[in-house]
């Protein structure tokens, strides 16, 4: 007889075999989607990441956008290159929402290990997280991942390709197929036979796809490693590339926002019998927020100069909610009274660091704090969406096309399968791209256009003013010296909002547990060691609605650390770089970086200035992100106003091996620049809930005249690629902190940097 009692263990026991089974088995592929590529006339899928057309043009499937970043470049280098394809014939497309796309190396490297750590819970927490990101996961641009994480698919899917071709050309000859090889669009027999791509796709596209394609060794490259220019350069400079605020779909109406001025504020009532009379327009309506965003009013009309004026005579009553007394400068406060009374989680423990500072010789002490940021991507928040006969299409600039699915199809009150998304260029991202409050506010505006497609676009003050901002952050330091300068202690404790919970909610409606990476990450991450450590992190829950910032929180715990290193190197009698040399002794790859800068800056060599010039100094730092190491060295004046000019930046990176070195450089000048800008300008202040700065004039960007001199240094390597997009930005701002101290004497403990 079985019973209840019986049949429940029975049923657990099958269960936990199952999922056992299930983790212990490998990645699912991520070659063919569920369902097979759509193809246009002459085309022909050879898997899931490549069309190939009788002209012998080679169609690569893009997971990722391209928001800048020359990602559609690099990914397609490593497809062409195992594919053997012309590079003159290799082209494009957005990929559809699929499981295959999901990125798998964000959320692995999202895990709070320290990279040192080689033990078999880690191991076996970034495999289950690979396997349940294969299935659940998301498809996503984001986290300096999108080279790393398709570095072996895209290749596979080239290999594969390439091994079907061949057979298929085999086949048509009746001749071996270990005889032919392909190169350059063709396959060729060693005997002289030779047909195109295109020829072969048909036939090839029939065959089952290989089990084991043979990859490349990097000794075989012709593309990967060698600079190319970016394939999206020519539109973007004759002006033919669509970005979201490009599209212009027949019949389009056009939508202008303005959201309550207190976050998460949402509209009482308003007034708009005087905007309805105005020329071309359609529509004044209320909008709730979506997403974690906030409520507001958006007019509808034919032009987006009736739309943004018709706005502007709408009476509009708030309702300023639970934020209505939030001020920036009391957080900032809260955050230091948290120090004072929690010692946070702890990331990374090491020794006995109580002890240590205890018998310590000297001890250095030290309070850092940054404020909240804004993204400010060039293209303002915008979306176009057209819903009609109970289906929608979405045209978004996005980092994540399928939770973009999922907000319009929720705002639309409808199944994700009845919505259809196509990716554009995006004018910016940096993280801000990777939440979708936008678009299901899009979504709600064009339900009532009564099926008339609908873009609906942001001014630069509403972008400001309603971001998911880079949390304000307040990190405390004690270390010790023994008698000879050597460091004994090392203990950093910081505390801020966390990022994940606030997105797990809104995007996912999830609840959070446990440490999130994100608020330590920069921190506790790094090569130094330090003999005695304890490196934790407080996080406490605010109203500000906060977001993933380029390079997130090693944007400021590199400052942190690389600031009151030098603190500490100082205190020890000793040069920065020697000091941070010492501590790298085990871990050669930062060492030769670090190594590396100082020599191309002439670190400790004397200045020659022009006759005439401002006295300049010189500050370095080092950071591991991202899986790269970066290493900078800015030269810095000050002038009579006390204003701080940065004239020069030397940057080493080894970020594994390079793809494009051309990408590498222009994403280094790029991190380098945006790091600038926040580090000399950038600070969100909020007082009674509502955001202060507006536009450009009072959150400041770095301008063209205001730009350094950057030279940059590649190191070579072997190992696979790293990120690259973001790990140029944390060191940034230490460096010019240093330098402005070995200038001036004075200690800038706070961002951004200000001497008056």
């Amino acid at each position: 007889m079985v019973t209840r009692r019986s049949w429940l263990l029975g049923t657990v026991a099958t269960t936990g075999a199952l999922v056992v089974g299930w983790s212990l088995m490998p990645v699912r592929q991520r070659l063919t989607g569920a369902q097979p590529l759509s193809t246009g006339p002459g085309q022909n899928a050879l898997n899931g990441w490549v069309k190939i057309g009788v002209d012998n043009s080679v169609t690569v499937m893009m997971s990722k956008s391209e928001m800048g970043q020359g990602v559609h470049t690099g990914l397609a280098m490593l497809l062409a290159e195992e594919l053997d394809a012309d590079w003159a014939q290799v082209r494009v497309e957005h990929a559809p929402i699929d499981a295959i796309y999901n990125n798998l190396s964000a959320l692995v490297d999202g895990l709070p290990f320290h990279p040192d750590d080689d033990s078999a819970l880690k191991a076996t927490a970034q495999w289950l997280t690979a396997k349940l990101m294969r299935e659940f996961g998301v498809m996503m641009t984001g986290g300096s991942s999108s080279i790393k994480d398709l570095w072996l698919p895209m290749r596979e899917a080239g290999a594969s390709a390439r091994a079907m071709l061949i057979e298929a050309a085999s086949r048509q000859w009746q001749l071996p197929a270990t005889e032919c090889t392909a190169s350059l669009g063709r396959v060729t027999h060693m005997g002289g036979q030779s047909a195109s791509f295109g020829e072969l796709a048909q036939a090839a596209s029939q065959l089952p796809l290989p089990e084991a394609p043979q990859l490349k060794n990097p000794a075989q490259f012709t593309l990967i490693g060698n600079p190319r220019r970016r394939l999206e350069a020519a539109p973007k400079l004759d002006g033919s590339a669509i970005f979201g605020m490009d599209v212009l779909p027949p019949g389009l109406l056009y939508a202008s926002v303005t959201m309550c001025p207190t976050l998460g504020g949402r509209v009482a009532s308003f007034q708009a019998d005087a905007a309805a009379k105005l020329p071309g327009v359609r529509q004044v309506l209320k909008v709730d927020g979506y997403n974690g965003g906030t409520g507001g009013v958006a007019v509808v009309a034919d032009t987006p100069y009736h739309a943004s004026q018709a706005l502007a005579q709408v009476s509009i009553e708030w309702h300023h909610g639970s934020n209505a007394t939030l001020d920036s400068a009391d957080v900032l406060v809260q955050l230091t009274q948290t120090l004072d009374r929690e010692d946070g989680w702890a990331y990374y423990k090491h020794g006995d660091v109580s002890t240590a500072l205890a018998s310590a010789s000297k001890t250095v002490t030290a309070d850092y704090q940054v404020p909240y940021l804004a993204h400010t991507p060039m293209e303002p928040m915008n979306c176009t969406v057209q819903f009609k006969d109970g289906a929608a299409t979405v045209w978004a600039s996005t980092q994540v096309p399928g939770l973009a699915r999922a907000a319009a199809a929720k705002a639309l009150g409808f199944a994700s399968d009845k919505v259809t998304v196509q990716v554009q260029f995006l004018g910016g991202g940096f993280g801000r791209r990777l939440d979708v409050d936008f678009i299901g506010q899009a979504a709600a505006i064009a339900k009532v256009a009564g099926g008339a497609p609908v873009q609906t676009f942001w001014s630069r003050e509403q972008d400001i003013t309603h971001d998911f901002y880079r949390p304000a952050c307040v990190s405390r330091f004690v270390a010790g010296l023994d008698a000879k300068g050597a460091l004994t202690a090392w203990k950093n404790t910081s505390v801020s909002q966390a990022i994940v919970p606030q997105v797990l909610k809104r995007l996912f409606n999830l609840p959070s547990a446990g440490p999130d990476k994100t608020t330590a990450e920069g921190a506790f991450d790094q090569p130094y060691e330090w003999p005695n450590a304890r490196i934790a992190h407080e996080m406490v829950a605010l109203g500000v609605p906060v977001g993933f910032w380029r390079s997130v929180g090693h944007s400021h715990q590199a400052f942190f650390k690389e600031c009151f290193m030098d603190e500490v190197a100082l205190a020890a009698g000793q040069d920065p770089v020697a000091f941070r040399a010492a501590l790298l002794q085990r871990h050669p790859r930062p060492l030769k970086v670090l190594q590396q800068v100082a020599t191309m800056s002439g670190w400790g060599q004397a200045f020659n200035p022009a006759p005439g010039a401002l006295p300049r100094a010189r500050g370095v730092a080092l950071h591991q992100s991202f899986g790269s190491v970066v290493a900078q060295v800015a030269e810095v004046s000050v002038d009579a106003d006390q204003k701080i000019r940065v004239h020069k930046v030397w940057c080493v990176i080894d970020c594994g091996f390079a793809v494009n070195p051309n990408l590498i450089r222009q994403q280094l000048d790029s991190a380098i620049v945006f790091g600038l800008s926040a580090a000399l300008g950038g600070e969100i202040t909020i007082v009674n809930g509502q955001v202060q700065q507006s536009n450009f004039h009072d959150y400041p960007m770095l301008r063209m005249g205001e730009c350094p001199v950057i030279e940059s240094h590649i190191m070579a390597s072997t190992e696979p690629p790293e990120g690259v997009g973001e790990p140029g930005t944390p060191p940034i701002a230490p460096a010019v902190a240093n330098a402005v101290f070995a200038l001036t004497g004075k200690r800038l403990r706070a961002l951004p940097l200000k001497l008056a």
